[in-house]
């Protein structure tokens, strides 16, 4: 079978600065990401780490590539994502392109690309499906909150 890979995209209406630092802002990310926190120093080789509101491992990662406000990459380890059934697979990867369309970032109409592309999952990976579940939901939320102020509200099973 082959490997499975979840590509995303939205157009956002902000600047790639700003989407840049709602992604690697511990801060932002917990009003969009249901309470949970990402921490890095966002430098290539350093960890990066998601934590819960209760400050458990959601997952782990190292960083690949950090190009801001352009390209971010890093593993995706799920320590804490899904253990709780047992499940075991190496890491995989998570991409985040940004490109400016439009209007120059300082027009109040700008808009973004946002391509998200998590890949190098093993074949059959278990990983993969709740993946595919989880990034919309967040995405969306990231996308409300930077367009609106509000993020969506929802709640994780895991």
């Amino acid at each position: 079978m082959n490997k499975p890979e979840f590509v995303y995209v939205s157009y956002i209406a902000t600047t790639p600065e700003k989407l840049w630092e709602a992604l690697i802002s511990p801060e932002f990310t917990r009003r969009y990401w249901a309470g949970r926190t990402i921490q890095s120093d966002w430098k290539v080789g350093s960890p990066v780490k998601l934590l819960k509101a209760d400050g458990g491992l959601d997952w782990r990662g190292e960083i690949l590539q950090s190009d801001p406000p352009r390209l971010l990459s890093y593993t995706f380890d799920p320590q804490g994502f899904l253990k709780s059934e047992g499940i075991s697979e190496p890491p995989s990867r998570v991409t985040f392109e940004i490109s400016q369309l439009g209007p120059e970032p300082t027009s109040k109409r700008s808009v973004v690309r946002l391509q998200v592309t998590h890949d190098n999952f093993e074949p059959d990976s278990a990983v993969a499906p709740a993946v595919s579940q989880g990034w919309p939901a967040i995405l969306s939320s990231l996308k409300t909150l930077l367009e609106s102020g509000r993020s969506l509200e929802f709640e994780w099973k895991c």
